[in-house]
Formats: structure tokens, C-alpha cells, sequence
């Protein structure tokens, strides 16, 4: 890691620090080469914010904790990376930096598809990805999804079980799984397929990084398949986000008297592409 990229990574372990701040910063000094003698006003922060942020600018324990990282085979891409996923950088306020634990050459593979749904599901929703995602496995697509209960596992589960590879992108750091349930599938995929967080790995995971983990989801993806959704699911999130960056919207067809259909169906009344078979997505993504 040269001296640049260890720069902006400790800065962005600052409490206080956001996408904006460390925008203005790169703006008035590119390398970040006057980062340790930064003052107050020059952080665009409220005093309270500024003082913790320039103490965890001269914390040696930060710089602990980025050697640890590397100890348990977590790498750290920023957005001036080559492995940094180009179609991430199109969206809209990308990530500064990714901490991944994994094969990360899936970030850059051609063709990805997010598949996200209701934590909550029905037996129709799960055979529909038994049988729309062995097909687009052998097309090559990576599976995209964010390691929830529920449609998200079961997306996942489906990449591995069909020799296939899948991407977790998870709210918190990468030291705090969650949910407890998922910590089994959450090692296999760090060690057989990948697992990214825009957090710092020690970050203990909050309500509003989920629907902010879904801007990735979509953002990484050249499409996002709504499985099933109720009306104010959070997949619909990710829908929203992948219609804002222009990309490919897909959505199951689902029973007017099911709950776990409302979200989905007013997709394709709104425009996402009806999904009956696997080629419904291919034939957007690849042919």
C-alpha cells in the first residue's frame, strides 16, 4: 500500500468523516499530503466532529487495526484502484474505499446481476431461483445480494450449489456478520467466493447501512432481480437505485392475493421487465 492509499484509508477510519468531506479534501490537496497537520476549519465539520476526527488522525490505534486487516487476508481497494468495480464508479456518490475478503476478481467480471428479495418468503419465490439461477450460472453471471435471511441466502446458496460464484456486499464491517445465521455461509464465501463492505472491517453494523449497502448492490451489478418484495421492502431500495443509474430492472410475477408479491408487481407496472424464464434476464445481459 503505498503512502496516497494509506492516507485516504486512515482517513476514512475518522468518526466524522463522510463521502463529502474526504471529497473536498482530495479537491483542495490530491495526495492528501498535508492530511496530519489538517486543522479545523479545513474539515468542513462541526467543532464537536472535527476534534474526534483529528484525534482518530493521530491515533496509532487505527494504524493497528489497517495492519491487522492484511493479517487476516482482508484487501483494501479505493476507488483509484484497478480492482476498484468500474461500473461502481458510474453511480452516483461510489464508495472511496471497498474492504474485501475473498476471490476479488469477481469485481470485475462482465456480467453481474444483483438478486435481492424479502427477508420473509414463500416456496414460490425459492423455486423460482432453484430455477432461473442454475441457467444464468452457466452463462457465467455472478450473483450479486446482500447476505440477509431470507431470498438474499437463498440467491446465494443457489450461485454455490450450481458451481457458480456469488458477491455478498453487507452493512457493517467484515469482523461483525450479520445476521448470526449467515456466519456459516458468510466464511464459505470468504473463502471460496468474496465478501465487501464499504466499512471499516471493525465497524459494528447500524440500522442505516442496509439501504445504504444497496446503492452497492445495484451499483456493482449490470441488472437487479426483485424476487419478492412486500410493499415497503427493502429490495425495492435496490430497485430504486438501479433505475436511477440506468441499469436493468427485473421483477417475478407474484400472486395479487400475496403480500410478498405487492413490491414486485407494481415493479413491472412502473416498467421493470416481467421474469418468466432465466432467458428473460440472459437475453438483456448477454445475447
Amino acid at each position: 500500500m503505498d503512502d496516497f492509499t494509506k492516507r485516504l484509508v486512515h482517513l476514512h477510519h475518522c468518526k466524522g468523516i463522510g463521502w463529502k468531506t474526504i471529497y473536498y479534501l482530495l479537491k483542495s490537496d490530491p495526495e492528501l499530503k498535508s492530511l496530519y497537520h489538517i486543522n479545523f476549519e479545513h474539515l468542513y465539520l462541526q467543532n464537536s466532529s472535527s476534534i474526534t476526527a483529528l484525534n482518530d488522525l493521530h491515533s496509532d490505534l487505527i494504524h493497528e487495526k489497517i495492519r491487522q486487516y492484511f493479517l487476516n487476508d482482508i484487501r483494501i481497494i479505493t476507488i483509484f484502484d484497478e480492482e476498484y468495480p468500474p461500473l461502481l464508479k458510474e453511480t452516483y456518490q461510489p464508495p472511496w474505499v471497498i474492504y474485501a475478503k475473498g476471490d476479488i476478481r469477481l469485481l470485475k467480471k462482465e456480467n453481474l446481476l444483483a438478486v435481492v428479495g424479502s427477508r420473509q418468503y414463500t416456496e414460490y419465490g425459492e423455486n423460482a431461483i432453484k430455477y432461473i439461477i442454475p441457467k444464468l450460472i452457466e452463462k457465467g453471471i455472478v450473483i450479486v445480494s446482500g447476505l440477509a435471511m431470507g431470498i438474499d441466502a437463498i440467491a446465494h446458496h443457489a450461485a454455490i450449489q450450481n458451481n457458480g460464484h456469488t458477491i455478498g456486499v453487507i452493512a457493517g464491517g467484515l469482523f461483525h456478520i450479520y445476521p448470526n445465521a449467515n456466519k456459516n455461509l458468510a466464511a464459505e464465501m470468504m473463502k471460496n467466493q468474496l465478501l465487501i463492505s464499504e466499512y471499516p472491517p471493525y465497524t459494528k453494523p447500524d440500522r442505516w447501512q442496509f439501504p445504504m449497502r444497496n446503492r452497492i448492490i445495484s451499483g456493482i451489478s449490470k441488472g437487479t432481480f426483485i424476487v419478492q418484495a412486500k410493499r415497503k421492502s427493502g429490495s425495492l431500495i435496490t430497485a430504486n437505485y438501479a433505475v436511477q443509474e440506468g441499469r436493468e430492472v427485473f421483477a417475478l410475477p407474484g400472486s395479487i392475493f400475496s403480500p410478498y408479491s405487492i413490491g414486485t408487481n407494481e415493479l413491472l407496472q412502473q416498467g421493470a421487465k416481467l421474469v418468466n424464464t432465466p432467458d428473460d434476464i440472459l437475453e438483456e445481459l448477454i445475447y
